[in-house]
């Protein structure tokens, strides 16, 4: 069908944008940030681009850019042909949003859309941003554009639509100056972080980081900016060191200024002493009467109203850009004018040079356009014109004195013709000064001859100069002034960033990250981390919140003391906002289990695995991937990681896994495993046909004598990414010798503690396979203890389930634990998470009952809501000896609350409900003997009682 076609229906509807995400890393749909819009065309299915009578052509008119778009044909217009042959509409979206952040200066050329999975109408449109707030912005303009091009709205003007969109772009950008940094930083794979709105912006990683706001760095000094500020100071300075320099004095009355210009000798120059663009500036000042109305023009832009009247130098204005001490650049300053053709007026030809499209308002553009003020009107009739005049053909007319960008003027490159003693006055200034970058102002007949001999004098030194004069020359060749100032910040061969190592997995990850950040703690690394429990920056919890997100990466990479960063990196944080940060050094993957299933869109475990191989795919060629050889969803990722791989296994040798391990190590590639003799378990590295031991898995103190399978198999995913990182291998060996799962190193995963003689471990169990791994460390653990004892160890445990988890989630859940404890005690989150107080628990007790039902371990089940009250109830139940298992949502209270019972028990007090129960008593169990001689004895108390007398009794 083609677009000239008769179309059987009008178009109907509108696009609607459901919910709007922002990627700040890499995410599900692309390598680098982008923002995901979900819209909704609804009757607008029905209807591609080329069954809408006019809209190509109505959209190409108004965006003719689009035409340069080669979409999936890969070539010039292929855009266009999927136009005509017919497109959806959010398609379109995505080629408007990208051509609107085009139009705003940002070089935007990545999209995609993808219908959403079961919804017809709905699609995900992708698309890349440098700013978020534009493409924000673009994403929104775009969809309404392609609405008003379905169905024109009497409300809608598209150019008006478009200036306010641009205009806010330019708002937003960065200036000339600073994206000039950027971009070299960029070159050079430096990693940058807008901190604020402005141009306040971060360069590098961590302990490498630097910071700067336009032309200003971390380097630069904030007295050597006062003194820059202060002109009579910095006139001072000079001339004390011999530097040609301009007679000056400061005032701060009209009749002081006449006096001052009568010592220092007429013409002289009167302006703020603190001001800067040189606004309030009055030049060539030759009568007392236009010195005492100059004052109150300067007084008006210094703010500590202090005036600096100096003499007047002739000559041309020349800007020496300074940096580290040495000339980067030299642009000579021609003030804002006009120059006459003959045929239009001053004013005419004012509008002319301000639509030239280099110039814009402020600093948003390469020049500034020439604004027409009172003093521009009496500076061109001083010139004998007006502006109603026509000046002669070449007449130059004048509309400011000083050559500044921000007023309207325009530069020419001089960098080479500069004389050598003129820049080494320049290089002196600045060092006297004391700035890192500084812009020299020289006026002087001619650069080119010594300022000495030809006359002239510096007239200002200025902190954080603006670049664009040099960047971008109205004449001349441009300068690449960004590259000595970041030179300056990061000589070359020093490094930008700190090593990432992004941990996720569905369990194990947190323990993994820990132990991780132990072993590098050890090599004196400061290492910044998050957790679900917080951020962590160099052993101290800087913040306590659910840290496994973006944001907090980006906080650890800010912070200027971390040297090493480890990241636990959630499946929520990755849909939501992508990683956080550009790429990770080292990715681990521990394992791929059924959790969180049925949000966010991830209905199975192969799209949860998709999820998770974000970080594997955010690996450099140089970086490695730790990935778990045991589960089949993990290996896989294999194929998505552009690094090396480093290979961990709990499977025997000669297993299958092994096998395929073995087979890749015998080519180069890394891997940890176990290797298995009489004296126990070796976790072994292997790299090539090399064999390293590295450590017998019941010495390490997490594991519990090698109990705790989930912690050895935590161990080797964390000796493979230290190992990857350089570790030595005595280090990573120290590490997980000295790691063990006490509070203070890992609150809330398998902490032990002895409470009225019975063991209890707290833990963050809270899904099926994290319960099934704790079950069967349960199992072993009580194993070897009843070897040892003649009494039975009863096991009971206190279990929970996120409320926002599927249903038959969490019935898995209680019925895994129902065959490993004796007890269950069943209690729930404090967020219910939509559900109704009761409901997860019940659950869970309906799914424990069916396995009792079945012959399951389980004797007893009791639900008591509140997390805390179920910690006494649970520890109440035991006889010495037993081991209780906590599963928790708040740990921290609940060791608070295990301490308490601990303090009582040293205390020697006790409250009658505090004393140990029996888990193996269940009342409902009780025989019909043994009730009635309950009773029995009850009815002979009672008559004991009744035989006594008043008092008595």
């Amino acid at each position: 069908m083609t677009e000239d076609q008769p179309v059987a229906d009008q178009p109907i509807g509108q696009l609607k944008i459901l919910q709007t995400r922002i990627y700040r890393g890499p995410n599900v749909w692309s390598y680098e940030q982008a923002i995901h819009l979900v819209v909704d065309l609804g009757p607008l299915e029905q209807f591609p681009t080329n069954t809408i009578p006019g809209f190509t052509d109505r959209l190409l008119a108004a965006l003719p850019g689009l035409e340069e778009h080669t979409c999936s044909r890969g070539h010039r217009g292929g855009f266009v042909e999927r136009l005509r042959e017919g497109t959806w509409l959010g398609h379109v979206a995505e080629h408007v949003a990208l051509e609107l952040q085009q139009e705003a200066g940002h070089d935007m050329r990545r999209g995609k859309t993808r219908g959403v999975k079961g919804e017809p109408g709905v699609y995900n449109v992708i698309f890349g941003f440098f700013d978020e707030r534009v493409g924000r912005a673009a994403g929104e303009l775009a969809v309404r554009l392609v609405n008003h091009f379905v169905l024109a709205g009497d409300d809608f003007d598209v150019e008006r639509e478009r200036e306010t969109f641009l205009l806010a772009a330019g708002r937003a950008a960065f200036g000339p100056s600073t994206a000039a940094i950027i971009e070299e930083a960029v070159s050079r794979d430096i990693p940058w972080t807008r901190l604020n709105q402005h141009s306040l912006v971060q360069l590098g990683q961590g302990v490498h980081a630097q910071r700067i706001r336009a032309t200003m760095t971390s380097l630069t000094s904030a007295l050597a900016v006062d003194i820059a500020g202060d002109k009579n100071l910095t006139t001072t300075l000079l001339g004390s060191a011999g530097l040609p320099v301009p007679k000056a004095e400061t005032v701060r009355t009209a009749d002081g200024a006449v006096a001052a210009a009568r010592r220092v000798g007429h013409p002289v120059v009167v302006k703020p002493l603190d001001g800067n663009h040189g606004r309030g500036v009055c030049l060539d000042l030759r009568t007392d009467d236009q010195v005492r109305a100059a004052f109150d023009v300067a007084e008006a832009q210094s703010r500590r109203g202090v005036v600096q009247v100096e003499s007047f130098i002739t000559g041309k204005d020349y800007r020496c850009l300074i940096i580290g001490g040495r000339m980067a650049a030299i642009a000579e300053r021609v003030p804002a004018h006009v120059i006459g053709d003959g045929q239009h007026t001053v004013a005419q030809l004012v509008d002319i040079t301000n639509a030239d499209p280099r110039r814009g308002v402020g600093h948003e553009k390469v020049l500034t356009r020439i604004r027409v003020d009172d003093a521009a009107v009496e500076l061109v009739a001083a010139q004998g014109y007006s502006m109603d005049s026509v000046p002669p053909v070449d007449e130059m007319v004048k509309l400011a004195l000083t050559g500044n960008m921000s007023t309207g003027g325009i530069s020419v490159d001089r960098t080479f013709d500069a004389h050598p003693d003129n820049v080494e006055i320049a290089e002196e200034a600045a060092r006297l000064i004391g700035l890192d970058v500084a812009g020299i102002d020289f006026i002087c007949p001619d650069i080119t001859a010594p300022v000495r001999e030809t006359g002239g004098a510096i007239c200002e030194v200025n902190a954080a100069p603006g670049f664009r004069m040099h960047t971008h020359p109205t004449v001349g060749e441009p300068q690449f002034i960004a590259k000595p100032v970041v030179d300056l910040l990061f000589p070359p061969g020093s490094p930008s960033r700190v090593p990432i190592v992004a941990v996720t997995g569905t369990n194990g990850k947190t323990t993994t990250s820990r132990m991780l950040a132990h072993i590098m703690k050890g090599l004196g690394r400061k290492v910044g981390m998050t957790s679900t429990d917080g951020i962590v920056i160099d052993e101290r919890l800087v913040i306590k919140a659910d840290a496994s997100g973006p944001r907090s990466a980006r906080m650890v990479l800010q912070n200027p003391r971390v040297d090493f960063a480890v990241m636990e990196v959630a499946r929520g944080g990755i849909l939501r906002e992508g990683l956080g940060y550009d790429r990770n050094d080292i990715a681990v993957v521990t394992n791929i289990q059924p959790d969180h299933l049925g949000m966010r869109g991830v209905e199975t475990l192969e799209q949860l695995a998709d999820v998770k191989a974000v970080v594997v795919e955010a690996v450099p060629r140089d970086g490695f991937a730790v990935l778990n050889a045991d589960d089949p969803l993990v290996r896989r990722m294999r194929k998505r990681c552009r690094g090396t791989i480093v290979w961990f296994s709990m499977e025997p040798a000669g297993s299958a896994v092994r096998e395929f391990i073995d087979e890749r190590c015998r080519r180069g590639a890394r891997a940890v495993v176990l290797e298995t003799s009489d004296r126990g378990e070796m976790i072994v590295l292997k790299q090539g046909r090399r064999s390293m031991p590295l450590a017998w898995t019941h010495l390490l103190p997490s594991t519990f004598d090698g109990a705790a399978r989930m912690n050895v198999a935590n161990a080797l995913a964390a000796a493979g990414a230290a190992f990857a990182a350089g570790a030595p291998l005595h280090d990573i060996r120290q590490g997980l010798r000295t790691f063990t799962t006490s509070y203070y190193l890992s609150p809330g995963r398998l902490n032990r503690m002895e409470v009225n003689h019975a063991e209890v471990f707290v833990d963050y169990c809270h899904n099926p396979p994290g319960m099934r791994m704790l079950g069967d460390f349960v199992e072993s653990y009580v194993e070897r203890r009843q070897g040892a004892t003649d009494h039975r160890i009863s096991r009971i445990g206190m279990i929970g389930a996120a409320g926002d988890r599927r249903d038959e989630d969490i019935r898995e859940l209680g019925a895994i634990a129902a065959h490993h404890f004796d007890v269950v005690v069943v209690r729930e989150d404090d967020n219910l998470r939509r559900r109704a107080p009761g409901e997860s628990a019940a659950l869970i007790v309906e799914g424990a009952e069916a396995e009792m039902a079945a012959g399951a371990r389980c004797r007893q089940v009791v639900t008591v809501l509140d997390e805390l009250d179920a910690t006494r109830h649970a520890v109440h139940r035991a006889n010495p000896g037993d081991v209780v298992v906590l599963c928790v949502d708040q740990h921290a209270a609940v060791l608070a609350e295990l301490e308490g019972f601990t303090h009582q028990a040293n205390a020697g007090t006790h409250t009658d409900e505090e004393q140990p129960g029996d888990p193996d008593l269940d009342p409902r169990e009780l025989t019909t003997e043994a009730a009635q001689s309950s009773a029995a004895d009850d009815d002979a108390l009672r008559e004991a009682l009744d035989g006594l007398e008043g008092p008595q009794a």
